[in-house]
């Protein structure tokens, strides 16, 4: 595929491809992650997606890229969720471990790493959420000690998404005692002696989250990401991507709020107050993809706040649509979700607000940056 500047001819091009590319076996749009049935579907695709040039379109062209343009990337966010089918295998691999190990690995782990994540070989899980450290990185404590010419690894990870059908995780374990400058970044094949992974059964009867225990874990120093201390700056470049396609997004919510209205008559219980419902819902989507289509037209850096004003604003329309499905199917609601696409949409929208950071810390952001407020307090515990 020949590169473009034009974002027009770009969606032209890529529309047909989809409109024509097959679909592999047991395919669906599972989102940024797949379960571990997804995975086989989800591989075929990636490679696909890489034979015709449109895999890891932001990647630059020495490792197989196209360095497309934010607005190529929302582009391709968008198209992709119209035709119903994932933007990539998994997004740790190609959107959050891979630019990291561009930007801070040696060229040996940019030649064994990338082109297996490109082509849909290798399937990465993001190991920095523990139980005592989800929206306060620093105060993790997983540790990797240092041992002879390695390290020895032990502790526990939480909410691990896709850790059960990973090939390799981007790792972050306190190497000191400094708060920040404690951490380091480690490549970790997951099929290591010591590594334990149980999945964690979520409402919906998805296990896309996981938990993950080291006991031991003995890791070579080849396998070190950055330097010994990095681990915090390496944690910091990974955050924000994801947030690109945040208003693509809206293209599948439109989708969603069709399928509650249609369900709401069919039900006879559409109401003028259920009415204003769907209105209201409608404009708050429209808006959502006018504030995406702004900051992609601008040329936002990914980590401006306007990225954090997408993530709230996606995250509680999702909410609030989930929501809407209670009073849309009434005591429907409680009939099995599995063969009910709007039960389990109600069940999952809530995390929506938790994921990939809370709203409350994307207000927080919002605040000091953009409004100049003093910084939070932070509490000292005795």
């Amino acid at each position: 595929m020949q590169e473009t500047a034009d974002p027009a001819q770009f969606r032209s091009e890529l529309r047909a491809w989809l409109e024509s590319a097959p679909r592999p076996e047991g395919l669906r749009d599972y989102g940024p992650t797949p379960t571990v049935e997804d995975v086989p579907a989800g591989r075929a695709w990636q490679r696909l997606l890489a034979d015709a040039g449109y895999s890891c379109l932001h990647w630059p062209v020495e490792y197989g890229g196209r360095d497309a343009s934010i607005m190529e990337q929302a582009v391709f966010a968008e198209e992709t969720a119209r035709a119903g089918v994932p933007k990539q295998l998994g997004i740790v691999g190609t959107n959050l471990a891979a630019p990291v190990i561009m930007r801070y690995g040696t060229d040996a782990q940019r030649a064994r790493y990338l082109e297996p994540i490109r082509l849909g070989d290798h399937l990465w899980c993001q190991l920095f959420s523990e139980p005592e450290a989800g929206s306060d990185l620093a105060s993790l404590r997983s540790r990797a000690v240092a041992q002879d010419d390695g390290w020895v690894i032990d502790g526990q990870k939480i909410w691990t998404s896709a850790a059960a059908a990973a090939d390799y995780g981007l790792l972050i374990a306190r190497t000191g005692p400094e708060r920040h400058k404690g951490l380091t970044a480690f490549i970790v094949p997951m099929d290591l002696p010591g590594i334990e992974v149980r999945p964690i059964r979520q409402m919906d009867d998805e296990s896309k989250f996981n938990e993950v225990f080291f006991a031991g874990v003995r890791l070579p120093d080849e396998y070190r990401l950055g330097a010994v201390g990095q681990g915090w700056a390496v944690a910091t470049a990974t955050l924000g991507t994801e947030r690109l396609s945040l208003g693509a997004q809206s293209v599948s919510m439109f989708s969603d709020l069709e399928a509650m209205i249609a369900a709401a008559a069919q039900r006879d219980r559409i109401t003028p107050l259920l009415g204003d419902e769907f209105v209201s819902l409608w404009t708050r989507i429209w808006l959502l993809r006018a504030t995406w289509l702004r900051a992609v037209y601008d040329d936002s850096s990914l980590d401006s706040p306007t990225f954090s004003v997408l993530k709230v604003m996606s995250s509680e329309t999702h909410r609030d649509l989930g929501d809407l499905a209670v009073d849309v199917l009434g005591l429907d609601v409680t009939a099995d979700f599995r063969d009910n696409a709007l039960a389990r949409k109600m069940l999952v929208a809530r995390a929506q607000t938790i994921l990939g950071g809370t709203s409350e810390i994307q207000r927080n952001i919002l605040a000091e940056r953009v409004l100049g407020l003093p910084r939070e307090p932070v509490r000292k515990d005795g």
